[in-house]
Formats: C-alpha cells, structure tokens, sequence
C-alpha cells in the first residue's frame, strides 16, 4: 500500500536532489490545480543531478494533489527503485519516461498527462491546427508519435524518441500530450501552452471544421518565430505559480 506519510527526505539527499524533488512535486500539484490529472494515472519525472542517471517519479496509487518532494520514488534507467521505500512504480510510466530521459540530455524534466482536451486533438487526423494563437506559437514545438497500447513494450523506447526528435512538445496518438524540459518551469510552460491550444482547438471544431477560421500565413509565419520565445517566458511564470500552490496546495516542498 502506498505510503501518504513519507518522512520528509530533506536531510538524507543532496542539495541538488532535493531542488528536484520540490520542483517535481511542484509540478504533480499545479497539474491536479489545474484539472489534468487522471486519477492516479500518467507522469511526470526529473532527472536527478548527478552521474547517476537516477530519476524520480510518482509513486503509483497517490493521487497527484497528494504528492511532496520526498514521496517521489527514485529510480533508475532499467527501473529499480534505488531508495528505501514501500511505494512502487508505474511500469508503463517507466517506459515513456526512461526513453526520453536516456535519449534526451536536455531532458530534465518530462510531463506526461492523458487531458480530456489533450486526447482529443492527439486523436484527430489533422493534429493541431493553427486556429489559436497558442497552437501558432507552437507550430514548430510539436511531434507526433503513433499509439502502440499500453506503454508496457520496451522496443516502443525507440520509436518514441525518434519521433520526438530534438522537440519539446508531443502529441501522443489516441492517448495524450508530453512536454520536455531543461527547467521544471520549460516543461511547465511548454505543457500549458499545448493544453490551452488543444481545449481551443476542441471548443473552436464543436461545431464542425466547414466555417472554423486558420490562422492567416503570414500571422502563422510571424508567430511561428515567436513562439521561441516561450523559454524566456517560463522564468517569469513559474514564480508566479509557486506562489499560487503556496495559497492552494500547501505542502508539496514537504
């Protein structure tokens, strides 16, 4: 049975570990803030700093709101828990996760939801359209990657990151979105932007595509450049949105 009651690890891990871990908790409660979460399913990860190639993920049975920095579970890329603990993971989360931890070094951060919004662009033929601004400004930020099932198949791994590419966002045939980033606050932001442009997307097409307005070319073009600028950005939004968990969901740098 999961543990809820986790005694606080702060003292027991490095400085930098610890960083992470706050930060990753952080994420799993601005996700559940935010309605994203489903129940105790999908992830979200961080790489642990250092040789060790560790990271750390959910324990399997919380529900996100109830995540803190030291219920996470350590692990490595072949999946062992690495940490004393009576928590286990997620096997199928392992699968996403370790690919792009182990192919991407800027990966340090990985979020991984299954939005109501989220699965139904990722299951549209077209994918995402540039109907809003946020999808425009995403226009070269996104990858696909074919469904294959439950992600419980390693050989998936390969597939999965070679279509990722070097992109920060995914869309997750019939099953999701994915973000990547260097910063909690990347990956954070990067997965705000896709999701706001997906329930877009699903409001915008509720009446049929016959009379739905695209983005002109040229305003494609011009907002295709500055949606590099997202990564800019994200330092100015996540302070903000630790200071929203302070007021709303306490506890997660526990």
């Amino acid at each position: 049975m999961a543990d809820g009651h986790a005694q606080s690890l702060k003292s027991r891990v490095s400085a930098e570990e610890w960083q992470a871990r706050v930060d990753l908790a952080a994420l799993y409660r601005l996700v559940a803030l935010h309605g994203w979460d489903d129940m105790i399913f999908t992830h979200i990860s961080a790489r642990v700093p250092g040789p060790e190639k560790h990271f750390l993920i959910n324990p399997y049975g919380f529900y996100f709101e109830e995540i803190t920095a030291s219920s996470l579970v350590k692990v490595d890329l072949d999946g062992n828990v690495v940490q004393e603990t009576t928590n286990f993971i997620n096997p199928a989360g392992f699968t996403i996760h370790s690919a792009v931890h182990a192919a991407r070094e800027d990966a340090h951060f990985v979020i991984h939801l299954h939005t109501v919004a989220g699965v139904g662009v990722a299951s549209q033929q077209h994918g995402l359209l540039p109907l809003s601004q946020n999808a425009c400004l995403l226009q070269e930020q996104v990858a696909y990657h074919g469904y294959e099932g439950l992600a419980l198949n390693h050989d998936e791994r390969e597939r999965l990151v070679a279509d990722l590419g070097d992109k920060s966002l995914m869309l997750l045939r019939n099953h999701g979105t994915l973000a990547v980033g260097q910063t909690a606050a990347a990956a954070w932001v990067g997965m705000f932007f896709l999701e706001r442009a997906c329930a877009q997307q699903v409001a915008a097409l509720a009446g049929g595509r016959d009379h739905v307005l695209l983005a002109p070319d040229a305003a494609q073009a011009e907002t295709r450049e500055q949606g590099k600028g997202i990564g800019f950005v994200s330092g100015l939004a996540w302070p903000g949105a630790l200071r929203l968990l302070d007021r709303k969901s306490p506890g997660y740098d526990a």
